[in-house]
C-alpha cells in the first residue's frame, strides 16, 4: 500500500454525532488515522492512528456542506484568501489519476477544474449533493481538492482523501454538471451564507454576529443577492434561490 493510503491523517467536521461517528468509522476501517469534530475545534472521539500521534494535525479535512457547521467551516476557508471567486469554468483537471474511471473523468468532460489546497492547510475533501449548487460554489472558493457525493458508493469518500492527501483532486461523475451550474451562480459564496441564514429565520442581527459582519454589511448582502436573482424582495429572493439548489 502507498504511503497515503496508511498514514493520512483525516478529520471529519459534521454537526450531527450520529453521522459523524459513521463516517470515522467507515474511514477506520480504511486505515486512516481519524479524529472528529462538531465544530472548528478538534473533538475527541474516533482518534486512531500510531501511538505518539494524536495530536498530529491532519492532512485531510472531510466536511459535510449540507450541515451548517460544515457551510461555516467552507465559508471560513474561503475567506481565508486561499481561491478568487469563481465566474468562469477553469481547466480541466489535469492531476486527476488515470485509470480509476470515477476520478475527475466527469468534471474533465465538463471542462472544470478544482482549485489547488493553501500551504501549511489540511486538504479539503467535501460531501455534497447534486441538487445543491451552492455547497459545490462554497467549496471551490475554499480550495477543496475533493467533491464526493454524499448520496454516492462509501468507497469513493476514501478514494477522495487518498487523492488528496498526495495533493490530486477528485470530482465525482455525478457532480460534474452541477459544479459546472455552479460557475455559472450569480450569487457569491458570502451571498449565499447571508441569504442562507435568512432562509433559516436569522435576523441581520443573528446574521451579523453569527458571520462577524456589521448590520449595513449584511443588508447590503442581502440587497445585493436580491437583485441578483431578479427578486422582488428578500423573501422572492429566498423563494428563488432555494428552488435552484443554491442556498
Amino acid at each position: 500500500m502507498s504511503r497515503a493510503q496508511t498514514t493520512a491523517r483525516v478529520q471529519v467536521i459534521h454537526s450531527s454525532g450520529v453521522l459523524r461517528s459513521a463516517l470515522v468509522a467507515l474511514l477506520e476501517r480504511e486505515r486512516f488515522q481519524v479524529t472528529s469534530a462538531s465544530g472548528f475545534s478538534r473533538a475527541s472521539s474516533g482518534t486512531t492512528g500510531a501511538p505518539g500521534t494524536p495530536g498530529a494535525p491532519a492532512t485531510v479535512t472531510v466536511v459535510d456542506g449540507s450541515c451548517p457547521v460544515g457551510a461555516a467551516h467552507l465559508e471560513r476557508r474561503s475567506l481565508q484568501g486561499s481561491a478568487k471567486e469563481p465566474t468562469h469554468a477553469t481547466p480541466a483537471l489535469a492531476a486527476a489519476r488515470p485509470g480509476l474511471g470515477l476520478a475527475g473523468t466527469g468534471a474533465e468532460r465538463a471542462g472544470i477544474g478544482l482549485a489547488g489546497a493553501s500551504r501549511g492547510r489540511a486538504a479539503l475533501v467535501v460531501l455534497a449533493g447534486a441538487e445543491h449548487p451552492g455547497v459545490l460554489r462554497l467549496a471551490y472558493a475554499a480550495s477543496a481538492l475533493g467533491l464526493v457525493d454524499r448520496d454516492g458508493p462509501a468507497n469513493h469518500l476514501a478514494t477522495a482523501i487518498r487523492l488528496a492527501a498526495g495533493g490530486g483532486r477528485y470530482v465525482d461523475d455525478g457532480l460534474a454538471m452541477s459544479l459546472l451550474r455552479a460557475m455559472d451562480m450569480p450569487l457569491s459564496p458570502r451571498e449565499v451564507r447571508v441569504l442562507s441564514r435568512a432562509a433559516q429565520g436569522d435576523s441581520v442581527a443573528e446574521i451579523a454576529r453569527g458571520l462577524c459582519l456589521s448590520h449595513g454589511t449584511v443588508r447590503n448582502y442581502i440587497a445585493s443577492a436580491t437583485r441578483k436573482v431578479g427578486a422582488r424582495n428578500r423573501v422572492d429572493a429566498i423563494r428563488i434561490s432555494r428552488a435552484a439548489g443554491w442556498v
